[in-house]
């Protein structure tokens, strides 16, 4: 470890190479879902197409953004975070050129694999760079700076989109790729766990057993919708997807290196959180899929306020996280852990009353509000729960399942639901068939944020100690926090 000191000139390196290249994937998730409507009607998309240009890259992150972490400790920290910077960058080119839905898609997948490598690749490096005294500081701008990049992200995406093409949201990423690449190779050192062992004895097979367990179910449920359930095609990604789900579970207890300990699942309270993860966060998913939509195409808002329109959420979890960790700790999580989704599901309630007419000040914001306020109280204490249950040395890993879970709740949910509401097919040029459809979807989002509540207030019992999220919490709006360090970040 070379313990780069806060305030040095290396210190200011490192911190532009990591916030430079982990925002990229946070900007690039936050900017897409502004775009979709101005995506399908250029490239005459469905909806299942809309669906998989989100999937596609949530696919090959949540599947594996767990092995990413020790690929690094291997190989080298840097070399990871190299590989997925230039990756991510080819990518967004491909975005950029793509003249079809379908090769879109393709191209997001790869955009998924660099940010897998991405996201935990920076704060691995600053985890190993700086000082140990120095390190919860160094974290801390990291998630101050990247949030700033998840807020504006909205802005940035739907300003290029209206003033000139959906295509310059990932060409932007291509000057901010090469400033990675030049501050990284010049002024980040190299490190890796010596006694990591190769890459070799990573769990390669349980990835891989992830990659098609996910693929095969978020297809199967995606496809449902416009070939129905009983369509051979469904049917064989759903059993093909089922399957290797199973042998995921099995392989890792027959894995002498898992992916995932599986002691980690002996934990009620590991577990209980997990459940509640996903409630929160398929909720969430539903939400983000298709109010940008709802408020475009229904409203006729422009896609930069369209963009702009959730942006308190941002500002609410920026502003309340750190405070509402701070009260967990005090008290313990099961109050916050009932409420939050109890608030956000009021809060998607409360969009029921957005449509033809609607107006921002009194109907818009006013479930913008009350949903951020109850996810600033939930994401906090519900991922230091997560953390707390698995113990110091399996922070890391839990952190890493927990973010996987987020995403894949959310992957599940952004493929089912829309079909399940009718919307499908073209369904999102027709203001009236989709309005219902979104107030239907609602309906639902607000269900299972109520439900995962319920499980929070009936199987959450003891207390944990969650540090402040900002310090070395990251907290995003499309996934669970990030964690970068198994021990706790010093002062």
């Amino acid at each position: 470890m070379s313990g780069i000191r806060w305030g040095s000139a290396q210190a200011r390196w490192v911190l532009l190479a990591t916030v430079t290249g982990s925002g990229m994937g946070f900007l690039d998730g936050s900017v897409v879902g502004v775009a979709l409507p101005a995506i399908g009607r250029e490239l005459h998309a469905e909806v299942s197409g809309l669906q998989w240009i989100l999937n596609g890259y949530m696919l090959a992150l949540a599947s594996l953004i767990l092995i990413s972490g020790s690929l690094g400790d291997r190989i080298g920290r840097r070399r990871v975070f190299l590989i997925g910077t230039v990756w991510f960058a080819v990518a967004s080119l491909a975005c950029a050129a793509a003249p079809t839905v379908e090769l879109l898609v393709a191209a997001r997948v790869l955009q998924g694999v660099g940010a897998a490598l991405l996201t935990p690749g920076s704060l691995a490096l600053l985890e190993a760079e700086f000082a140990e005294e120095d390190r919860g500081r160094a974290i801390g701008a990291w998630s101050g700076l990247t949030g700033v990049a998840n807020a504006i992200g909205p802005f940035v995406g739907g300003w290029l989109v209206d003033a000139g093409d959906w295509r310059f949201i990932f060409l932007l990423n291509i000057p901010l790729a090469v400033i990675v690449v030049v501050v990284a190779v010049r002024h980040v050192p190299e490190s890796r766990d010596a006694g990591a062992g190769s890459a070799r004895d990573l769990d390669w097979t349980a990835a891989a057993l992830t990659v098609v367990g996910l693929g095969g179910t978020t297809y199967a449920l995606t496809a449902a919708g416009e070939a129905g359930v009983t369509a051979p095609s469904v049917l064989v990604a759903a059993g093909l997807g089922v399957l290797a789900l199973l042998l995921f579970g099995w392989s890792l207890r027959r894995s002498s290196r898992p992916l995932i300990p599986p002691r980690l699942f002996a934990s009620r309270l590991f577990v209980a959180a997990n459940l509640v993860t996903i409630g929160v966060y398929a909720g969430l998913g539903i939400m983000f899929f298709l109010l940008v939509v709802q408020l475009q195409q229904v409203l006729d808002y422009s896609a930069v306020q369209a963009g702009a329109a959730t942006l308190p959420i941002t500002l609410l979890m920026l502003t309340l996280s750190a405070r509402s960790g701070d009260l967990a700790r005090r008290f313990g999580p099961r109050a916050q852990m009932s409420i939050g989704p109890l608030a956000m599901a009021c809060g998607l309630l409360l969009m029921l009353r957005i449509g033809p007419g609607a107006g921002y000040l009194t109907e818009v914001l006013p479930a913008v509000l009350v949903l951020g306020l109850g996810l600033a109280a939930t994401v906090a204490p519900l991922t230091a729960t997560a953390l707390g249950a698995a113990g110091p040395a399996d922070a890391g890993t839990a952190s890493g399942v927990n973010n996987a879970i987020s995403r894949a709740a959310q992957l599940t949910a952004v493929a089912a639901i829309p079909a399940a509401v009718g919307i499908n097919g073209t369904s999102y040029l027709d203001p009236v068939r989709f309005s219902a459809g979104f107030h239907s979807a609602m309906l639902v989002a607000a269900a299972i944020a109520a439900v995962s509540g319920a499980v929070a207030f009936l199987l959450i019992r003891r207390p944990a100690a969650p540090p402040p999220c900002g310090s070395d919490y990251v907290c995003g709006l499309d996934s669970a926090p990030l964690r970068a360090a198994a021990e706790p970040a010093a002062d």
